[in-house]
C-alpha cells in the first residue's frame, strides 16, 4: 500500500462579494453553518491546462445538492466567474478546484460561496501505474432504504464528509488504499470519493444511480466514452462476489481520474495489475478534457 496522499498549501482563493483574497488569511465566520453543522454543498474538479473540466456540469450538481440540503439556490454565473478568477489567480495549468456553497451565518441571510484552488496531490500518476487496493466496508443500511430515504442525502455532495473520511482511514488501517462501500445486503455501491466499475469481457459494469450513489461527472464522461472505445456498458445492482470475479476493476473520480483496482479485501483482481479498460478509460477521460470548453 502506498502512503496516503496529502494536498499542499492552497494556490488561490476567490470569495463571492470579495473577489480574489489571500488564501492564507482567515475569512470564514465561526458560526457559518458549514462549520457548525456541515450544512453546505461543494464540488471538486480537476483543472486541465488552465480550464476547470466540465464546470457547468459540476455547478448543475451543486445546485441540486443545495436544493436537497434546503439551501438558497446559488447564482451559477457568479460561481462560474468566481471559479475562473481563482484559477487565473493560481497561475498553474493543472490543479484541483473546489467550489463551496454555504448558508452562511446562523439566523442571517448571508450565504457564502467560494472557489479554492490547490495543487494536485503528489503520487497520483504513480498510484495509477501500480493500482490500488480496496477494503470493503458495509453500511448499516439497505439499498432500498438509501433509494427511498432522501434525508440520508443519497447522491448529494455535502460537506458533512466525516463518514467518508473515516471510511478511508479505516481502509488504510486495514492495509488498503481506499474503501469500497457495500449496502447492508452486500450490494456494491461506491467509494468514499469515487465511482466503481468492473469489466467482464467487453462489457463495463457500474452500479446504477437508483442505489443512491453519486452521479459522478467523471462517471458520466466515461459512460459517453465507453462506446467509442469499443465497450458495452451496463448499469445495475451487483454483489461483491461478482465484482471479485471480474476481469478487472477500476474507480473513477474527478481528481484521481481512472485508477485500476488490483485487490479487494486481499483478493487479487486481474493478476494484480491495472487492466486494459482502466487505461482505455483514462485515455478517454483525457481526450474529453482536451476537447472540453
Amino acid at each position: 500500500m502506498g502512503a496516503a496522499m496529502s494536498p499542499r498549501r492552497p494556490l488561490a482563493l476567490a470569495v463571492l462579494g470579495r473577489g480574489v483574497v489571500d488564501p492564507e488569511a482567515p475569512w470564514l465566520y465561526a458560526d457559518d453553518e458549514a462549520v457548525l453543522r456541515g450544512r453546505a454543498a461543494f464540488e471538486t474538479m480537476r483543472v486541465y491546462d488552465g480550464r476547470p473540466f466540465r464546470l457547468e456540469a459540476h455547478l448543475t450538481r451543486l445546485t441540486e445538492s443545495a436544493r436537497v440540503l434546503g439551501l438558497p439556490g446559488p447564482d451559477r454565473e457568479q460561481l462560474a466567474a468566481l471559479a475562473g478568477a481563482a484559477v487565473a489567480a493560481a497561475g498553474v495549468p493543472n490543479a484541483t478546484l473546489r467550489v463551496v456553497w454555504t448558508p452562511g451565518r446562523e439566523a442571517r441571510d448571508e450565504h457564502t460561496g467560494f472557489a479554492l484552488v490547490t495543487p494536485l496531490a503528489d503520487g497520483l500518476d504513480a498510484q495509477r501505474e501500480r493500482g490500488i487496493e480496496l477494503a470493503a466496508l458495509q453500511l448499516a443500511i439497505g439499498a432500498h432504504a438509501r433509494r427511498t430515504s432522501p434525508w440520508l442525502l443519497p447522491g448529494v455532495k455535502s460537506t458533512s464528509y466525516a463518514v467518508n473520511m473515516a471510511a478511508q482511514q479505516e481502509a488504510r488501517r486495514r492495509g488498503a488504499d481506499d474503501a469500497l462501500f457495500l449496502s447492508l445486503e452486500g450490494t456494491v455501491l461506491e467509494g468514499p470519493t469515487s465511482n466503481i466499475w468492473f469489466r467482464e469481457g467487453g462489457l463495463l459494469l457500474t452500479p446504477e444511480l437508483e442505489l443512491g450513489i453519486l452521479a459522478g461527472v467523471t462517471r458520466d464522461t466515461l459512460l459517453a466514452g465507453a462506446a467509442e472505445r469499443g465497450y458495452g456498458v451496463e448499469q445495475g445492482v451487483y454483489d461483491l462476489e461478482r465484482l471479485l470475479a471480474a476481469d478487472e476493476v477500476f474507480s473513477s473520480s474527478s481528481v484521481r481520474e481512472v485508477v485500476g483496482v488490483v485487490a479487494v479485501d486481499g483478493v487479487t483482481i486481474g493478476g494484480g495489475r491495472p487492466g486494459q479498460a482502466a487505461g482505455s478509460m483514462q485515455d478517454a477521460l483525457r481526450a474529453a478534457a482536451r476537447s472540453d470548453g
